[in-house]
């Protein structure tokens, strides 16, 4: 898979790593996406936690004080950048995307809620099913 980044092609970038600061404004063949402890599935809703976001993300830099001027506000927007950080990243795979969540919860409801929508992949250089999976279960 090859990349055109800031342009300069990129070659195996397959085995590239990057956050939504990285990736913004490109295009991908595939993406695959983590989605962290931030976001989670709890009584029939997909809730936010800033608290359980990265330290290391700016993103939500100034929310401290935020909360402690407009908390309401502050939260809102938490939700909103969170919601569409995952957004962002997993739109920018034009054939597909692969999704890995830390909740398992969330990770069902997206399953079912994919269910209807998303289709089999079949063998490709970037796809290949294995006899096991990271997580030592033969199926997620």
């Amino acid at each position: 898979m090859e990349v055109q980044l800031h342009g300069r092609l990129m070659k195996n970038s397959v085995s590239e790593c990057g956050c939504i600061h990285t990736c913004q404004g490109l295009e991908f063949d595939y993406v695959g996406v983590i989605i962290g402890d931030d976001l989670q599935y709890e009584n029939g809703l997909v809730i936010t936690d800033y608290l359980k976001r990265a330290k290391t993300d700016n993103s939500l830099k100034g929310l401290k004080k935020m909360l402690k001027i407009e908390p309401d506000k502050a939260k809102k927007l938490a939700d909103e950048i969170i919601r569409n950080t995952y957004r962002t990243l997993m739109t920018r795979g034009q054939k597909g995307c692969f999704v890995y969540c830390t909740d398992q919860e969330l990770a069902a409801y997206f399953k079912e809620r994919f269910k209807n929508s998303s289709r089999l992949y079949e063998e490709n250089e970037f796809y290949r099913s294995y006899p096991r999976i990271a997580e030592d279960r033969e199926e997620y």
